[in-house]
């Protein structure tokens, strides 16, 4: 079926007489920001099998046990 723009202007219409000319543009910001959010994810998607496929590590990120240090119970049992 061939896309025609008597359909887009059809739907157009649709979508102006259900939502009214005053959430278009609220719904427009909400289309324009899952788009990104979704391009978003594809692009780190893509980079990660894409450096899975190359064969290139990614450091690791810093756990939260290793930011901190040795714990209290730690430094008490290494004094004994």
């Amino acid at each position: 079926m061939p896309f025609h723009p008597l359909w887009l202007l059809l739907i157009l219409a649709v979508v102006l007489i259900i939502f009214g000319p005053g959430r278009l543009p609220e719904l427009g910001g909400a289309v324009g920001k899952a788009m990104r959010e979704f391009r978003k994810a594809t692009t780190e998607l893509t980079s990660e099998v894409t450096s899975a496929v190359q064969g290139k590590p990614e450091p690791p990120a810093p756990t939260e046990s290793v930011a901190k240090g040795p714990s209290s119970s730690e430094a008490d049992t290494s004094k004994n």
